[in-house]
């Protein structure tokens, strides 16, 4: 590839795009590459949370690091948790980080549990074994452990087993849309029947423009969609359930939970929390979000979507834009009325 300045990195649109299109037909260096941005992003994760405003302390929330939730000694079985101070007794939430299933961990997520701990509940951040090294099920199958570990010490960090919700963004949309979903409808697979059985409580969940849907990556077909988006979302759905896509998808059905919520529910289902959706206009997965509002209407789910004009995927990390701060209010407002930070009097209590 030629480029100016004796091999820098400034080169003319045309050789990029085929330098794009050489590491796309080469699985491997493009696996290297993303595990290379993986890492970028961590360092800039650790650069940004060097400010003064970025320790929890500053905020009154105790940060208990590294957690684990499965006793493997991996680092993808740990989680952060982040309590805040004069608040036991309210809602634990449970947050499930984005990340196109390869990318990104409880690292680079600080300020998404962070702004749930001010308003005052007890939240746990977990990671999870990510792609393309592990696949489905491996990460549900995480997810559905700290949930369960959530539920059995969520009262050993203050917060109240009885109330739990389930937040995350992206793939971590996904994930919690689905352990939402095996949490109340029965299922064959043995994780799902183990956590049906539990009978875990939900009080609200947080899919925030997830990635709901892998089989049908044909919806993505719109001509003036650049094709490295296409290409993106295509490596995303591969990191998860593996290639081909197509017939892989089809033979990890809990991965796309929005099909499953878009069928009849069987006779011996639970119902459904309430739901808050968003996503900004320009992100590609707005059609996802949008269906799941439509199907949870359909079955008579509270839920709420949140449309923000003009927005990207991963806008609601950018703060410093109106429109990421009106999301955040938007999900504290949905979760004053289905779940606010607050103690809950014990049963039997006068």
């Amino acid at each position: 590839m030629s480029c100016v300045g004796g091999g820098a990195w400034i080169c003319r649109p045309s050789e990029f795009v085929r330098y794009l299109k050489a590491v796309d037909s080469d699985h491997v260096l493009r696996d290297r590459i993303v595990r290379l941005w993986d890492r970028a992003l961590h360092l800039g994760a650790r650069l940004a949370y060097l400010n003064p405003n970025a320790d929890p302390r500053r905020h009154g929330v105790e940060l208990i690091r590294d957690v684990p939730y499965q006793q493997t000694g991996r680092r993808g079985h740990l989680l952060d948790v982040y309590v805040p101070e004069g608040k036991a007794g309210g809602p634990a939430l449970l947050y499930i980080h984005g990340g196109a299933f390869a990318l990104l961990s409880k690292e680079t997520h600080r300020m998404m549990a962070l702004a749930f701990a001010r308003r005052g509940y007890t939240v746990f951040l977990a990671n999870y074994r990510i792609g393309p090294r592990h696949r489905y099920p491996a990460p549900l199958e995480d997810a559905a452990n700290a949930f369960v570990w959530v539920s059995e010490h969520a009262r050993e960090y203050g917060a109240d087993p009885r109330r739990i919700i389930l937040a995350g963004e992206s793939a971590g949309g996904n994930l919690v849309t689905a352990l939402t979903y095996i949490a109340t409808h029965p299922r064959p697979e043995p994780m799902a029947t183990a956590l049906f059985d539990r009978k875990l409580p939900i009080q609200a969940v947080l899919a925030v423009y997830g990635f709901l849907d892998l089989q049908n990556l044909e919806r993505f077909s719109n001509p003036n969609m650049p094709w490295y988006i296409r290409r993106m979302i295509r490596d995303a759905a591969a990191s998860y359930v593996g290639r081909p896509v197509k017939l892989r998808a089809r033979l990890s059905p809990l991965a796309s939970p929005l099909r499953l919520l878009g069928e009849d529910p069987p006779p011996d289902a639970r119902p459904l929390p309430p739901f808050f959706i968003a996503c900004g206009t320009r992100d590609p997965l707005l059609i996802d979000s949008r269906k799941l509002h439509a199907v949870l209407d359909a079955r008579g789910v509270p839920n709420e979507l949140s449309i923000h004009p003009e927005e990207i995927h991963g806008f609601n990390a950018m703060l410093w834009r109106r429109e990421a701060r009106a999301m955040w209010r938007s999900a504290f407002e949905f979760l004053d009325r289905w779940a606010p930070a607050t103690r809950v009097a014990s049963r039997g209590a006068a």
